[in-house]
């Protein structure tokens, strides 16, 4: 992105000792936390939500992905924001203004409210885990830099396997509601300590901020996002509200690489596409993430409307995910400046698809452990696919670009993660009625059957709702396999982008604060 908030002026630093310093510290790693856990936070909610708004579970999604939308489209103003108003400022504000839409969000009244706030957190909280890293490297003396930057790392890590767990558990015992009042009392108490530690003596600066680019990237990305939502519901492109969506997607998002590879101050800098390493990191990254946050999205959906699970215990099952992922954590790090970056990606990537390949095999009725083994096993892989990835886009940028090459990889990551839950819960939901439909159609002897169990003591319509009951759930579970396969061949194609990636030459600076 053009000016990213690590851009602002270098005497902009005061470096901060002691008590102020850790508080500072404390409060920059939480904010961040508190943002990246919202964005699983409400995964296992959402049969609640939509059982509490009156909506299908597949409407109930657009909880998440609007979020994810807003807070990736403010990510390429962060920089602009910094240099305006000060870095210290923007924080501030921004985790004021996060945890006043998560109190709207849980007073909602319908979904289209709650869709308008969580818009609106997510526009909040978007510049929240840029500035957390760039105040990071302000205010803490060199020599404890990587420390803390590990700490924040940590952070990133930490907030998505914290997400389902804390949002199933208030969901059953508090309501859903909760899942964002929760954030106000810590926002609140993360900007007192702001006010009172964090320096606000920034040089801004006025700087021209590119209206049109961001007005093309809204108008595009938010086109395509509202015609997947949408699509099922509107029967897809038998409708012209999906027609037109599509068309002003397609020429919105071809007019704005062709404004943005033109304008002197762009708001997204497309320029570091021009690196093949790059280029190729970002494929990689779209389809690997998209399946990776389909399975975070799918799980819970499926235990909870065909497996009888409480949202609690399918944010246990969905929560061992990353279990594993912060003991490999720091092994990866290790491994990335002495091993091929390309081999550590190719491992990572072909053993989460190999185990969305497992997931695809799944049966009705397993047990719990049965459930959390290949949850752990997708969480030892995670760090191998996340860190080499990074350091091999980082390494593909000259200097003065790993800045934008970061927020680009975030604004890439949170959009695939977007797009892929729409077109998930569509395509399960499509799935589903395919499988209930060729299972119906090859019932055998079902009259028989239900005069048996009304022999047995049920009555003629619930036997049948028994049999359709079974129907539904053996189509239910069918679809959850096709859709899994799907993810895991998708995963292992996107394996081949990385060896059109070069190997670095060495360490990659900065490419640990691309998280």
């Amino acid at each position: 992105m053009a000016r990213p908030a690590s851009s602002a002026p270098a005497d902009s630093n005061i470096e901060l000792t002691g008590l102020p310093m850790i508080l500072a510290v404390a409060t920059l790693a939480f904010a961040n936390f508190m943002v990246v856990l919202d964005m699983t936070i409400a995964n296992v909610s959402v049969p609640n939500i939509a059982g509490g708004l009156a909506v299908s579970p597949q409407e109930g999604t657009w909880v998440i992905t609007s979020y994810a939308v807003a807070e990736a489209i403010t990510v390429p103003l962060t920089g602009w924001l910094a240099s305006r108003f000060g870095a210290a400022r923007v924080f501030i504000v921004a985790i004021g203004m996060f945890g006043l839409c998560s109190f709207l969000c849980g007073i909602a009244p319908s979904l289209g409210g709650l869709v308008v706030f969580r818009i609106m957190q997510g526009l909040s909280g978007g510049p929240m885990m840029p500035l957390s890293q760039t105040l990071l490297q302000r205010i803490v003396p060199p020599k404890f830099r990587a420390q803390t930057m590990g700490l924040w790392a940590m952070t990133t890590l930490i907030a998505p396997i914290m997400g389902p767990v804390l949002g199933g558990s208030i969901s059953d015992a508090l309501g859903w509601s909760w899942v964002f009042f929760i954030n106000v009392p810590v926002a609140a108490l993360l900007v007192f300590i702001a006010l009172r530690t964090l320096p606000r003596k920034d040089v801004t600066q006025r700087l021209p901020v590119d209206f049109i680019g961001l007005g093309l990237l809204i108008t595009w990305v938010g086109c395509l996002q509202i015609m997947l939502d949408k699509g099922e519901e509107l029967d897809w492109f038998n409708s012209p509200v999906i027609v037109g969506l599509l068309v002003t997607a397609i020429v919105g998002f071809i007019a704005f690489l062709i404004w943005e590879l033109t304008e002197e101050h762009p708001i997204v800098d497309l320029r570091v596409f021009r690196h093949r390493g790059f280029t190729t990191a970002c494929f990689a990254m779209t389809l690997a993430f998209a399946g990776m946050f389909s399975s975070i999205v799918l799980i819970p959906l499926w235990l909870q409307t065909n497996q009888g699970y409480t949202a609690t215990w399918a944010g246990y099952v969905t929560g061992f995910n990353g279990a594993l992922a912060v003991i490999a954590a720091p092994i990866v790090a290790g491994l990335v400046t002495k091993v091929d970056p390309r081999k550590l990606v190719t491992f990572g990537i072909l053993w989460m698809a190999g185990v969305m390949l497992w997931r695809s095999t799944f049966v009705q009725g397993l047990a719990f452990h049965q459930l959390i083994i290949p949850q752990l096993a997708q969480g030892l892989a995670m760090p191998f696919f996340f860190i080499p990835l990074m350091t091999l886009a980082m390494a593909a940028l000259e200097p003065r670009e790993l800045a934008s090459g970061a927020g680009l990889l975030n604004f890439v990551r949170t959009t695939a993660g977007a797009f892929a839950t729409s077109l998930t819960t569509t395509a399960w939901a499509n799935s589903t009625d395919v499988a209930r439909t060729a299972f119906a159609g090859r019932l055998n002897g079902a009259e028989g059957v239900i005069d048996k169990m009304v022999q047995g003591g049920m009555s003629h319509a619930q036997a049948l709702g028994s049999i359709e009951s079974i129907v539904q759930s053996q189509a239910v579970m069918v679809a959850t396999n096709h859709i899994f396969m799907i993810i895991g061949v998708l995963m292992a194609v996107s394996v081949a982008a990385i060896w059109f990636s070069p190997k670095p030459a060495g360490p990659v600076a900065g490419a640990a604060n691309a998280h």
